[in-house]
């Protein structure tokens, strides 16, 4: 357990948002969890737990301990008839360890490539693109409880997933650190490529039947010509969830707005495309003081260089209203505001 104070966290989020934690502890293992929570100081402290930074907001400093989570590791824990059971560290690049998993020939997370953040950060947000969802390959969970400091094992049923949701967004939520995620492979491996994107890739280059690797290069081909480096381009990828309405509100829209894009699910909602809302209100390439709206895609916005936490939020509440205004939708954001 690493003990550090007044740290700047502008590094440690991708958005480049300035912000100092007054206490920042660097979690390794489910033992330094555990010694923070006996600590005599730490342990009665607030806390704040931080993984790659991909989908935070800093809008002040942080006066609770940050735990910044850095466990490491990956290894295939079993391989049965049916599937392939890999493990990771909370702390490991989620795109780092999709690559692993193909590398190994173990197919499944292809569909997620290229998606920031860490593996231990994944089932908060329930993390999904291209048809697929982290529920679909999880398999279980470790976890330190923040109150009593036991080390403890999730399941899916428990995690409660939903859509860019689970438990740790609720009840869970500053009580527990994922240190372990583990991952349900299936064989025989399927391709995912109901996504029109992916579609398009197969008419384009005449592969009807691609590879795990190719469905993997072409997931890596869509998003980085679509969506800002953070290495570049300080982001915290998608800032709005595509909202889900029933079938007749959709009917109602597109009686207004034929154009729009959307998609019907299987329980008979319809996910709207709020990136479209957006570029339909005229948002994309628009900047509020620092921060702006991606040229290439309305749905991601981008710190123009210097921009602070609350540009960023007065940026998201004007388009928010736009949209509002003309579809009667309200979009909700997906980074946590801080």
């Amino acid at each position: 357990m690493q003990i550090e104070s007044g740290v700047s966290l502008k590094p440690f989020n991708t958005f480049h948002l300035p912000a100092v934690a007054h206490t920042l502890v660097r979690i390794a293992s489910d033992a330094d969890v555990t010694r923070v929570v006996d600590h005599p100081k730490l342990g009665r402290a607030p806390k704040f737990v931080l993984g790659g930074g991909s989908n935070i907001i800093l809008t002040r400093d942080m006066p609770q301990v940050v735990l910044k989570i850095e466990v490491p590791g990956m290894r295939l824990v079993e391989e049965r008839a049916d599937a392939w059971v890999v493990e990771a560290g909370a702390g490991v690049g989620w795109h780092e360890f999709v690559a692993y998993t193909l590398a190994n020939g173990w197919p499944g997370l292809e569909n997620l490539a290229l998606i920031p953040g860490t593996v231990g950060a994944a089932p908060v947000q329930n993390i999904g693109a291209y048809g697929v969802e982290l529920k679909d390959r999880f398999d279980s969970l470790d976890a330190v409880d923040l109150v009593t400091g036991r080390s403890v094992t999730l399941h899916s049923g428990v995690c409660a997933f939903g859509y860019r949701d689970s438990v740790f967004k609720h009840l869970l939520a500053g009580r527990s650190v994922i240190t372990r995620v583990r991952f349900c492979l299936p064989k025989p491996w399927q391709p995912v490529l109901g996504y029109l994107e992916l579609e398009r890739r197969m008419a384009e280059t005449g592969i009807t039947a691609p590879s795990a690797q190719q469905v993997f290069d072409w997931v890596c081909a869509i998003r980085r010509a679509k969506l800002p480096d953070p290495a570049l381009i300080g982001n915290a990828g998608s800032f709005f969830k595509n909202p889900v309405v029933t079938i007749e509100q959709c009917r109602d829209i597109i009686g207004r707005d034929p154009e729009i894009v959307h998609y019907p699910l299987p329980d008979g909602s319809v996910k709207l495309a709020a990136g479209w809302m957006i570029d339909a209100c005229g948002w994309k390439g628009k900047t509020v003081g620092n921060a702006g709206v991606y040229e290439k895609q309305a749905l991601v916005l981008v710190n123009r260089g210097g921009a602070i936490g609350s540009e960023v939020m007065l940026l998201a509440r004007a388009i928010q209203e736009s949209v509002y205004g003309r579809f009667g939708i309200r979009l909700e954001s997906e980074p946590v505001v801080v």
